[in-house]
């Protein structure tokens, strides 16, 4: 039998052309165009309302860009890719590359893993579009790691290569996820025994806060009523849950445990870096948290991890300006 190697997709340089830029999670898919540098509004499209992707596509091109000559599209997807194809994990959608683009009659589609656009916008970033988790110095030129917690944990890292910078995207959120307490041991425990084995998506994302409140009141034995991410989000915040609040300070002090482990696996010196839906939306809650705490937790590599700074994204379009920078020039 005689292998064969299918071959990338080219590198994409598509300045003269209007691009579709795509940033497609499980919940929601948005999209913009980008014509002579400018990137255009965001839509916001929910994949819940269509079956496929190419009926979403179908729908944008028709609804807001109907006169508009798109010539490429860049995807971000929330999910692995292989060979230009992504099926997602949390939700029904299948991308594939050659299919987009012979629907579309676009002369190219690139498709790559939303956490290596993400990773591409970082040295995009200013002052204003983070907000600063505890101390810390970026050492310049030093990897860059992102992970985000949304309707999944996606990980990535920009390192410098060269005069470039390329990104190692991953699928670290479905490594095992550690306990760094008895109280989490126990939490933890009783998760195996509902999925057997419990990765770090299963606790810091929106489902796995979930997880982690039914876990908690498990274990607490609180008669927690049922509450989805955003009920036990805001039952904590107001203080108004026992078992809500409890899940959202684990879920703190555990994303800053993971975050540690990923700029120790990745020597992420210059900086770590938060995304995804979740974390923006309770950052008064996350810097009063145990997260900087666990963040440095690590024995004797404490110092070094207290040099790392941390911080959230709050841009609200960091994926697109990763995009950009990879439409308009292939590489950031």
């Amino acid at each position: 039998m005689t292998a064969t190697l299918e071959q990338p997709e080219p590198a994409m340089t598509v300045c003269d052309g209007i691009v579709l830029l795509g940033d497609i999670g499980a919940t929601n898919a948005r999209f913009a165009l980008l014509a002579d540098g400018v990137l255009g509004p965001i839509t916001w499209i929910e994949v819940a309302s269509h079956p496929q992707f190419g009926d979403a596509v179908e729908s944008l091109l028709q609804a807001q860009f109907r006169d508009t000559a798109v010539s490429d599209a860049l995807l971000a997807v929330a999910g692995p890719v292989d060979g230009g194809r992504c099926a997602f994990t949390n939700c029904a959608w299948t991308i594939d590359h050659g299919e987009v683009r012979d629907r579309f009659d676009f002369n190219t589609v690139r498709v790559i893993n939303d956490f290596e656009a993400t990773a591409l916008s970082l040295p995009h970033l200013v002052e204003q579009d983070l907000c600063a988790l505890g101390g810390g110095r970026a050492v310049p030129g030093a990897p860059m790691a992102v992970l985000g917690p949304g309707s999944g944990l996606g990980v990535a890292c920009l390192v410098a290569a060269g005069l470039h910078r390329i990104v190692a995207p991953s699928e670290g959120g479905h490594a095992t996820m550690p306990a760094g307490s008895r109280r989490e041991d126990a939490v933890l425990d009783h998760l195996r025994q509902r999925f057997g084995h419990v990765s770090a998506e299963r606790v810091l994302s929106g489902p796995g806060l979930e997880n982690l409140y039914r876990a908690v009141a498990a274990v607490d034995g609180i008669d927690a009523p049922p509450r989805n991410a955003v009920e036990i989000t805001n039952a904590a915040l107001h203080g108004t849950c026992e078992a809500a609040c409890a899940a959202l300070d684990m879920f703190c002090a555990m994303l800053g445990a993971f975050a540690g482990n990923v700029a120790l696996t990745y020597g992420a010196r210059g900086g770590v870096y938060i995304a995804g839906g979740i974390a923006p939306r309770i950052l008064d809650h996350l810097e009063g948290s145990a997260f900087r705490q666990r963040f440095a937790h690590k024995g004797r590599f404490r110092p070094y991890l207290e040099g790392i700074p941390t911080n959230v994204i709050v841009h609200p379009a960091a994926t697109f300006l990763g995009l950009k920078a990879l439409a308009e020039r292939g590489a950031p």
